[in-house]
């Protein structure tokens, strides 16, 4: 049976959880998906399970001693001098119990949302449990011990032989995708973020643009701090499109971290849930226009677990689905039911109200700095372009 899209989740999926405060909280997950189910946008039939990634599928990215080493960890039996050695066991990345298990169900919901596609079984598919760009070959990194979207691309690569261009959107920059294919011609990154001035990893210069045969197909844009709706979406819209008319993928692949936003606690900057629901809309549109459908879409940071996540990451569900039912009130039932559990007042509507937060006194400075840098970035592919139509 053939759907237009999938959405891949399973409770097994909340496992992934460091401790009680640590901000990254996949109860998200649920959250979003019962605010779908409460305005009818999702059925039984849409949900499909995750399922491990193999040794062998982590090992298409990850070190076999990296992956032991995880595996030990998760049992209490890794000395804790090796632990620091692989990233784990810090403020960002604590260690749990059986965190390989889910840590690799994590990458396997990814891989079934490729399989999905990349099959035909479907357009579109949504793994909101993925995402996690900051794991490297051998170390974990802020909050991500496996990395899911690595190992997918790494895993279309060799079983689809397609061309693919991942798309972040994440406020962090997504450093361990791209230094993961950095030299691959066949694997084009585009990284919107804010600037690394301030921020982890610190990484995703403009500068930053791929080595050897991959150089040339990493592209990267550090928006400033305090950068507002309309100077983000004139980045990401300029720069989504031209890269996918220089690439032209066969698969597009969008880390949807709701980070962006300004009531994320670990970023600084000052967009509404306006930019998330412009963000998979042109996702849908160029898949569409350059790759038959092929959308695959996967989570990623988004620290307002309560107020800002459940409305970002349904908006990618409805615009799969094709579907307009994300305007006006937030059903009462929603709030009703998870209203005790949240520290917060939840929402009362889809959109952000027009007096979210004080006017930013550097507004137009912050707007013309980022289209200078969205300019800069873009510069390489439109030169070329010149070039070869002369």
């Amino acid at each position: 049976m053939t759907h237009d899209s999938f959405f891949v989740f399973s409770e097994d999926l909340l496992n992934y959880k460091f401790s009680k405060n640590h901000p990254f909280n996949q109860i998200r997950l649920k959250l979003t998906l019962d605010l779908l189910k409460n305005i009818n946008a999702i059925e039984e039939c849409h949900i499909i399970p995750p399922r491990k990634a193999s040794d062998e599928e982590l090992h298409l990215i990850h070190d076999p001693s990296y992956v032991n080493a995880v595996k030990l960890a998760g049992q209490g039996n890794l000395p804790e001098d090796i632990c620091e050695n692989y990233g784990l066991g810090t403020e960002d990345t604590p260690i749990f119990q059986n965190m390989h298990e889910a840590s690799s169900l994590l990458v396997g919901g990814t891989l079934v949302a490729v399989d999905a596609v990349m099959s035909g079984r479907a357009k579109h598919a949504l793994h909101l449990g993925g995402g996690l760009h900051h794991g490297f070959r051998g170390k974990a990194s802020g909050f991500c011990i496996y990395n899911d979207s690595s190992v997918a691309i790494k895993y279309i690569q060799e079983k689809y032989k397609a061309r693919i261009l991942y798309v972040d959107t994440d406020a962090h920059h997504g450093d361990g995708v791209q230094w993961s294919f950095y030299d691959d011609p066949d694997v084009c990154t585009l990284s919107i973020h804010e600037t690394g001035r301030y921020l982890f990893p610190g990484t995703g210069n403009v500068n930053e643009r791929g080595q050897g045969k991959g150089y040339g197909f990493s592209f990267n844009i550090p928006v400033d701090a305090f950068t507002e709706d309309d100077s983000w979406l004139h980045a990401y819209r300029t720069a989504f499109r031209e890269v996918a008319e220089f690439f032209k993928p066969d698969v597009i692949l969008t880390q949807n971290g709701a980070d962006a936003h300004y009531l994320d606690p670990l970023t600084h900057l000052s967009s509404t849930i306006k930019i998330y629901r412009e963000i998979p809309k042109l996702a849908h549109e160029i898949a569409h226009e350059y790759c038959d459908g092929k959308w695959i879409a996967v989570g990623g940071g988004g620290y307002d677990i309560w107020r800002v996540v459940p409305r970002a990451w349904a908006m990618i569900w409805l615009e799969m689905t094709e579907n307009s039912n994300c305007y006006g009130n937030i059903p009462e039932e929603w709030i009703n039911k998870w209203k005790e559990h949240a520290p917060v007042p939840l929402p009362l509507e889809w959109d952000d109200p027009a007096d979210l937060y004080k006017p930013i006194p550097r507004k137009s400075e912050i707007t013309e700095k980022n289209a200078r840098t969205v300019d800069k970035v873009l510069y390489p592919i439109r030169n070329r372009t010149m070039t070869e139509s002369l």
